[in-house]
């Protein structure tokens, strides 16, 4: 199988080069270049374990991967997760149902691709003998798991951007924490938008990308995105037969990758009811999807802090789809967005998205009345999703991150402050951050004189 950019200007590349490259040379996202029916797979495909469902997947995409190799990578990814169904679905009452996506080693949904995005790397290493060079921004979770999926791989050093007093102590501390040479956490001053920002001047700077083998952990890696999809398969196939194509995803999003994972199954012909898009205070894709305006805002942090972005970058991708592929006006659109902050759409409407918006008053209000109703603890990011919910509706909700992992917010909400003993053992850790500018420039040397 190929995969193209979407701005065009790159040449089809294998899975392997797209995982490796993590964002194109002409500054787009890799896609495949078609998607296949997986309807045919189906009836074989809702006996299998979670980890034998992911490599069945991912055969259809990985097609330059032997055999035997893909399904040693896959299995070692899953065999750290605590639960044995690696994807919990637990029934709140009929129409409502939670996935819980965060019981793997950092305790949040971005280990599902990231444990096997490390494995992937490790076996790219192997085979071609170059040492690589990880960058990645986050908000929080990212940057943790992605650090989780690295730690011990041979020939890869790892450098990890974020904004510096604005993701939570314990993510902060499952950052810095680790006790590992390989591993740079950079606390940056401003948002997560301006590493972010940075990581995608550095990955178009292409000298210096095959100079230090760069390459991107972010959901801009097409990897990332498809193992996502691989737990909204694997919970469709778990629901009731008659539930299947009448249950809506309701998802916790800032970057928009976690829901765009979802919806190309869609593409592959799943019969997916719908995507609420659910979003804190800092709402751009709210607004995308109510007014058509895609538009910075005013940044606030707030007690979600995963999902404090403002540019959310896998909206591209599914602008490549609105616009039937059309790369050059797809182009204009992010070059008229980076010139202005925004970009106005005439009648702005994409099938089967709804979205939602939680501002932080609401969060703890919202976290005590699911726990007084259900008897169910819910992080801050997943109490995001339960608003604007229609009761003769069927949803499911992902919970994207561990409660445990924000610990303050459960004050406002009176109630007992939750705990892990995966994020109690790294109170007893020495803590390691290097500071450094948020410029491109000032990564640029950092990494130069920091690479092993």
């Amino acid at each position: 199988m190929k995969f193209v950019s979407t701005r065009g200007q790159a040449g089809s590349v294998s899975f392997s080069e797209a995982v490796a490259q993590g964002l194109a040379p002409d500054g787009g996202l890799y896609l495949p270049f078609e998607f296949p029916d997986i309807t045919h797979f189906l009836s074989d495909w809702e006996k299998m374990s979670y980890s034998e469902l992911c490599f069945s997947f991912f055969r259809l995409f990985a097609t330059d991967i032997k055999e035997d190799i893909l399904r040693e990578i896959v299995e070692d990814a899953y065999s750290r997760f605590s639960h044995n169904e690696i994807a919990p679905i637990i029934s709140l009452e009929e129409n409502l149902k939670v996935l819980e996506l965060f019981h793997g080693p950092t305790l949040a949904f971005k280990d599902f691709a990231l444990q096997l995005l490390g494995n992937l790397y490790e076996a790219q290493i192997q085979r071609s003998g170059r040492k690589l060079t990880i960058l990645g921004a986050t908000s929080g979770d990212t940057g943790a798991a992605a650090i989780a999926g690295l730690l011990g791989k041979k020939g890869v050093t790892v450098f990890i951007l974020f904004p510096d007093g604005k993701v939570s102590p314990l993510q902060e501390m499952q950052m810095t924490c680790t006790e590992s040479e390989n591993v740079f956490p950079l606390a940056i001053e401003g948002t997560f938008d301006d590493a972010q920002h940075a990581v995608k001047e550095i990955f178009a700077d292409l000298d210096f990308k095959k100079k230090v083998g760069l390459s991107a952990v972010n959901s801009i890696n097409l990897a990332r995105i498809l193992a996502q999809s691989v737990y909204y398969l694997f919970a469709w196939l778990k629901l009731e037969e008659e539930d299947r194509s009448n249950t809506t995803f309701v998802v916790p999003t800032g970057n928009f990758g976690n829901v765009f994972a979802g919806w190309i199954l869609t593409k592959m012909n799943l019969p997916i009811k719908g995507f609420q898009v659910a979003t804190n205070q800092n709402d751009v894709l709210h607004r995308l999807f109510k007014y058509g305006q895609y538009s910075l805002g005013e940044f606030s942090q707030s007690l979600a802090p995963s999902m404090d972005i403002q540019v959310a970058s896998n909206f591209e991708r599914l602008l490549y789809f609105i616009l039937d592929g059309d790369t050059q006006k797809l182009t204009q659109i992010m070059a008229i967005f980076a010139k202005d902050g925004k970009y106005c759409f005439e009648d702005f409407k994409v099938d089967g998205f709804t979205s939602s918006s939680v501002c932080d008053d609401e969060i703890p209000e919202i976290i005590q009345n699911i726990q007084n109703k259900y008897n169910y603890l819910v992080d801050p990011h997943t109490a995001c999703a339960f608003k604007d919910l229609n009761v003769s509706e069927k949803y499911l909700i992902l919970a994207t991150a561990h409660p445990a992992k924000f610990p303050n917010v459960y004050e406002k909400a009176l109630l007992p402050k939750p705990k892990s003993a995966i994020l109690e053992k790294l109170k007893d850790k020495k803590s390691l951050k290097f500071s450094v500018g948020s410029s491109a420039d000032a990564i640029r040397s950092f990494i130069e004189d920091n690479i092993s």
